[in-house]
């Protein structure tokens, strides 16, 4: 979702978020942790209610270079190391009814894209749309709360990146604006479907549950440092065919990191961070930085100016 209110009205209005170029100085070797929507930045959840409809297209992505393993007793181990990079690559159309005031709808439609170096070897493409709607509400001009719901599809253009299974994502959507502080975030599920590949066994991924919070504070109408916080815990696979747990495939891991967002100007808007893991179990660690440039076309304005 996005942080923008509408200031006038014209017949339609495009939000186009830039390239997003991530780039990581180290060498090391490792698959990525990958954290449920830990991309988003402050005033994600930030929306408006009482719109004419619009739409918006942005790019979300992430260079991770992890060059340590959380064993099961959350131990850093100097192994499994990878450099990758991933993206989101987001259209939503937004929209009111008016015989519902007050409350906000949205439907995306997003592309996954990634790409690894690992033990010797490189690849890349896009994997799997992820679509579905969200709504919410405001009880009071300085907060925002809903629902969102996605289905992931099984689908890729390598499969290596194919995860052979479809997935829902759904979670609670929150924000809050103070004068010169704001805080938002998500909590939510991700659950999966039973995955089937002809000649394999058959196995069920475990229920991941994951929360995003940022809290940013507003230094001035430019500049704006803020904290984030990214946890998720993956329940264990279900080996179907043998009737047995996965053993060691349950996983957790915890990232803070610090940011800046800077607001060029009303449509213009830059985002860094960078995230490290903290606490893990049964996953590669955290190292990742993230980048985000997004523009807002006629008919818009960020909600924080």
């Amino acid at each position: 979702m996005l942080w923008l209110r509408r200031v006038r009205s014209p017949g339609g209005l495009l939000v186009l978020g830039g390239m997003v170029v991530f780039w990581l100085l180290s060498s090391a070797s490792a698959e990525a942790s990958d954290i449920t929507f830990a991309v988003i930045g402050p005033h994600e959840y930030d929306l408006p209610v009482d719109f004419k409809p619009f739409n918006v297209f942005v790019q979300y992505g992430d260079g991770n270079a992890a060059g340590n393993y959380y064993d099961g007793q959350g131990a850093r181990k100097p192994e499994r190391g990878s450099h990758t990079w991933s993206g989101l690559s987001k259209y939503v159309h937004f929209w009111t009814f008016d015989s519902i005031p007050h409350v906000g709808f949205a439907y995306e439609v997003i592309q996954t894209e990634s790409y690894r170096l690992a033990d010797g070897t490189n690849y890349g493409g896009l994997g799997p749309t992820i679509t579905g709607p969200a709504v919410w509400f405001k009880p009071n001009e300085h907060s925002t709360f809903g629902i969102q719901t996605f289905m992931q599809t099984p689908s890729a253009t390598r499969k290596v990146l194919n995860p052979q299974y479809w997935s829902n994502l759904s979670s609670f959507m929150f924000d809050y604006e103070w004068k010169h502080f704001s805080f938002g975030g998500d909590l939510g599920a991700v659950v999966a479907s039973t995955m089937h590949v002809r000649g394999e066994h058959s196995y069920h991924p475990g229920t991941a549950f994951h929360s995003n919070l940022r809290f940013s504070w507003k230094a001035s109408r430019r500049w704006e440092p803020f904290f984030s916080m990214d946890w998720q815990n993956n329940a264990g696979w279900h080996d179907n065919t043998l009737g047995r747990s996965v053993a060691d495939s349950s996983s957790r891991e915890v990232t803070l990191g610090v940011g800046l967002m800077w607001n060029i100007n009303p449509r213009l808007n830059i985002t860094t961070r960078y995230a490290h893991s903290v606490d893990g179990r049964y996953v590669p660690e955290t190292n990742a930085y993230y980048f985000k440039l997004v523009y807002l076309f006629e008919g818009a304005l960020f909600s924080h100016y």
